[in-house]
Order: structure tokens, then sequence, then C-alpha cells
């Protein structure tokens, strides 16, 4: 199976450092460490089956080719886009946040 490389933009690795920051101060190391787990599994996944993403956002903020995909055991989901040559991640945001606003402004 052949992976594609996965490229964050600046606002994905924004999104991460303030999630990191956030279990740091809430939770210590263990838990911070587990979500960065969690994320490198979430994208080593969409570098192999990106197309498993759900496409749920796509239509209502009209961004054709939008998937989600949840990370395991917290409640963050990663944003992203399929090419054919790479995976795009554009953010990591929590699911209970105005994804809507965030994405499209």
């Amino acid at each position: 199976m052949t992976r594609k490389p996965i490229i964050r933009r600046a606002a994905a690795d924004g999104d991460v450092e303030a999630i990191v920051d956030h279990y740091l101060a809430v939770g210590g190391a263990p838990v911070a460490l587990r979500f960065v787990d969690a994320l490198e599994e979430a994208l080593l996944h969409l570098s192999l089956h990106a197309a498993t993403g759900s496409p749920r956002y796509a239509q209502s903020l009209n961004l054709p080719g939008l998937r989600s995909w949840p990370l395991t055991g917290f409640p963050q989901l990663v944003f992203y886009f399929e090419k054919p040559a790479e995976v795009e991640v554009w953010r990591v945001l929590h699911g209970r946040m105005d994804i809507a606003d965030l994405l499209s402004g």
C-alpha cells in the first residue's frame, strides 16, 4: 500500500501546539503524549487511507473534498484534503468548536 506524505498547514501546526499546551496544563505530560500518539496514529491512517474520512463538512462549508477524521480517545478531528500526491491537513479542531466559523474564515 502506498503512503501519501502528510503536509500540515501552519494553522494545523498552531492547533496542535495549542492542544498540547492545553493537555500539559490540565493533564500533564502523560495526557499530552497520549494526544500526540493519537494524532500520529490518525495521520498514519490518513496517509494510507485518506478516502475513509467523513465528507460531512464539505457541503455545508462549500469546500469540495474536505474530509475529517477523529482522533482515538480525544475529542479532536483532523480536517484535510486528499490530493493526488499528498494529504494536506488544514486544521486539528475540537469537535464541539464552531467548525463552520473556524474553517470558513
